[in-house]
């Protein structure tokens, strides 16, 4: 996969599959999100926006975590090949 292919998670579409680059976070915040499987490497399913956007839910390690637009910005990923669909 190419450097382009990777964005920040807030850019990804309802129902994407994205496997989890880096985290730009910093403080409890990170370690909050760390501790419930959101690190490199992880696969993070994008489940659903509200209405206005903001917030989004997402799942990780079978975890529903709602992440503002201003925290899901800070964390990169890429498109993910989607097993559970196969």
């Amino acid at each position: 996969m190419t450097v382009e292919q990777i964005q920040p998670l807030s850019e990804f579409p309802a129902g994407s599959l994205v496997q989890l680059v880096k985290l730009e976070l910093q403080g409890p915040l990170k370690r909050r999100l760390l501790d419930l499987g959101f690190i490199p490497g992880a696969a993070v399913r994008v489940l659903q926006k509200s209405p206005l956007g903001d917030p989004v839910a997402y799942r990780v390690s079978n975890t529903t975590i709602a992440l503002r637009k201003e925290e899901s910005s800070l964390m990169y990923g890429r498109p993910a090949e989607d097993e559970e669909h196969e």
